[in-house]
């Protein structure tokens, strides 16, 4: 039964971003992307893997984060960093941790705790040991989904 709830996570997480980076998105394309990083976190948890909730807190915050959805940014942001304290990820992991924190932080307008979270964002970036990972994560951070906050 975990292999498919496996499955079915690694899928929904997979789709999502097929809407998420669609043009011209329809109030309906949202509502659906919206129920499927749900649902995808949904199944992680059956998994049993603590590294992969988090995963996909960071999914749905990000996705009510470039939503423009503060309250429930602001809430799955603040439960992926109660699993960073918990379980101590490293790597890219800790990087989006902190990435999800200051994007949620430029939404809202907290400023001085968006210059925290995005300070301990490249701190950690710098140090995701794949190449690759790295060059993703810097394009990341660098991309125009800062609420005017990042060039203020």
């Amino acid at each position: 039964m975990k292999d498919i709830h496996q499955e079915l996570a690694i899928k929904l997480f997979n789709i999502s971003w097929d809407l998420l980076l669609k043009e011209n998105r329809t109030r309906e394309d949202e509502n659906e992307l919206i129920n499927m990083v749900h649902a995808s976190l949904y199944h992680w948890r059956q998994v049993g893997q603590e590294i992969n909730v988090l995963r996909g807190e960071w999914m749905i915050c990000h996705v009510y984060t470039i939503l423009a959805h503060k309250e429930s940014a602001l809430y799955h942001a603040e439960n992926i960093m109660r699993l960073k304290d918990k379980i101590s990820p490293v790597d890219w992991d800790l990087a989006y941790c902190y990435e999800a924190m200051a994007r949620v932080m430029a939404l809202t307008g907290v400023k001085a705790e968006y210059s925290k979270y995005y300070r301990l964002a490249l701190e950690a970036g710098k140090l995701i040991s794949d190449e690759g990972s790295r060059q993703q994560f810097d394009s990341d951070m660098n991309d125009e989904n800062w609420f005017g906050i990042k060039n203020s």
